[in-house]
């Protein structure tokens, strides 16, 4: 398992997408969240659906996956959100540092 991992997330509004990542990072659960608009085509139930979200990635420890996801889940509208980690297996010492730095 890598020390360092990137979550990815979306959201409907931009405005949750942005309470979302206040959220993680005033709980030191993310070093940095930044927010991308984005075109979401996808099935639900059945349906082809077609969707503006904004999408969330979010840099942390791969130790906080857990805490990060429950307070994805306790503040988002979707019945099932995107909450999908990626490790980091690399990347600049300095940067990884701040990560650690910048959570708990």
């Amino acid at each position: 398992m890598t020390e360092y991992s990137l979550v990815i997330a979306t959201a409907g509004d931009k405005a949750v997408a942005r309470k979302i990542a206040g959220l993680l990072v005033e709980r030191k659960l993310a070093a940095c969240v930044q927010m991308f608009p984005i075109e979401s085509i996808y099935s639900w139930q059945g349906e082809i659906c077609e969707e503006g979200e904004t999408m969330l990635c979010i840099k942390s420890r791969t130790a906080l996956f857990g805490e990060i996801k429950a307070a994805i889940r306790e503040n988002h509208p979707y019945e099932v959100p995107e909450i999908i980690q990626v490790p980091i297996t690399d990347g600049l010492p300095e940067y990884l540092q701040w990560i650690a730095d910048c959570t708990f």
